[in-house]
């Protein structure tokens, strides 16, 4: 296997991903910490105010002339919402060794300024520079409200949030502007500490790598020695932990100037064995993930009620979502229609070619997260949020096993939470 974890101290991993399909090295830093309404916003600004300089590089532009010292190597920082945590991801794309002079080593610049970025912050008066801040939350908040922009994306936003109102997955991944004026740069600085003792670090390096070479580079470094162990503190989510309710469906209307309406059904999963997310898998594909689904055939081909459809499985969750484009006087028949593809799973009617042709498709897709370093390595921390590795042949392997009657089951183990739906 390619993939190995090394802990080097509690809480804290270093992940080798080796691989010689690529001529980069990849490096990434994901902080991980329990999503809080409290905290959100202020996880969301700090990666942005990071990003600006570093004792050793005090200004974003002495940190993107040292990359391209580096050969252009690339920089980049976020967060995301992984289940019921909140993910700082800082990554560093560089040559790999083998494409520059025996002199240079790109691997071990590439790790040193990425963990400065992250651990050595450039400070004012003992906390982080208030330009750098109020720049920074300036551009957050330009980034919460451009969210609306993108209405598939906000409707989903939007359904999920209903879904789960007052609970911790139904927050706003990037957090919210009436939390951004009582930031200042020293409570921002002081969370920042906070997090670096307490929440899980998990150091991905993907390329042509030799593991004694990363662990001694690792071990070396000022930032990482100054680290020490802390308790787990993060939220494991999988198909077993994400138990459900059995809730009345509800209706969730909103009005907006678009030029389509944006249709989603969250629906819910009753289904906590172990593994179940396999044949809940193979079950998506064939309601409604592929160019095959009956979603697709029917809702879009045969009622041409729809622009697009498509479902999505968030394991993470136990929930899948149905998204569609239509027309604002076609709801009531899309529902109706897509209300009936869900029926027709229930019962069964779909095919042994339906579900060999699903297998391909899963099958087909993780292959093909190996043909990029940043797939593989988000591949890897959702296996490591879920508390339990899955390897590509182990996958495949699952897949191959799923029979009709699983996924039948699955489909009896699924009913509608929310239908949101934006119109003008």
């Amino acid at each position: 296997m390619n993939y190995e974890l090394k802990e080097i101290k509690e809480n804290i991993g270093i992940h080798l991903i080796k691989t010689d399909k690529f001529k980069t090295n990849l490096i990434a830093v994901f902080i991980t910490m329990p999503l809080t309404r409290e905290k959100i916003t202020k996880e969301t600004l700090i990666p942005a105010v990071l990003k600006r300089g570093t004792k050793n590089f005090d200004t974003q532009e002495k940190i993107n002339i040292k990359l391209e010292e580096m050969y252009g190597a690339e920089f980049g920082c976020g967060v995301e919402k992984i289940g019921d945590n909140h993910v700082m991801k800082f990554y560093l794309e560089t040559l790999n060794n083998n494409f520059v002079s025996c002199s240079e080593n790109m691997l071990e610049e590439g790790v040193n300024l990425l963990l400065d970025i992250i651990f050595n912050p450039f400070l004012e008066n003992n906390k982080f520079k208030e330009d750098y801040v109020f720049s920074e939350k300036n551009n957050i908040k330009q980034l919460i409200e451009s969210k609306i922009d993108n209405k598939s994306a906000y409707s989903q936003t939007r359904c999920t949030e209903e879904m789960y109102k007052g609970k911790a997955y139904g927050l706003y991944r990037h957090g919210y502007t009436e939390d951004l004026e009582e930031i200042t740069s020293e409570n921002l600085y002081a969370l920042y500490n906070d997090i670096i003792v307490e929440a899980k670090i998990d150091i991905f390096i993907s390329g042509d790598i030799e593991a004694q070479e990363i662990l001694e580079i690792i071990n070396n470094n000022a930032n990482i020695c100054r680290l020490e162990e802390r308790e787990n503190i993060i939220i494991i989510n999988n198909e077993e932990t994400e138990k459900k309710e059995h809730v009345q469906t509800q209706e969730i209307f909103e009005k907006m100037d678009v030029g389509q309406g944006k249709l989603v059904l969250g629906l819910d999963i009753h289904l906590n064995e172990k593994d179940a997310k396999f044949p809940i898998s193979i079950y998506n594909v064939i309601l409604g993930e592929s160019a095959t689904s009956k979603l697709f055939l029917n809702v879009r081909e045969k009622h041409s009620l729809a622009y697009t459809i498509r479902s999505n499985y968030v394991r993470q969750k136990n929930n899948i979502y149905i998204k569609a484009g239509i027309e604002s006087k076609d709801y009531k028949t899309a529902v109706k229609i897509i209300e009936e593809q869900l029926e027709d799973m229930k019962k069964g009617n779909f095919t042994n070619k339906d579900l060999d042709d699903a297998k391909k498709y899963m099958i087909s897709g993780i292959n093909s997260v190996k043909d990029e370093q940043d797939s593989e390595v988000t591949y890897y921390i959702g296996q490591e949020l879920s508390g339990r590795l899955t390897t590509f042949p182990e996958y495949i392997e699952k897949i191959n096993a799923v029979t009709i009657e699983d996924v039948k089951k699955v489909a009896n183990e699924i009913e509608i939470n929310t239908i949101y739906f934006l119109s003008n």
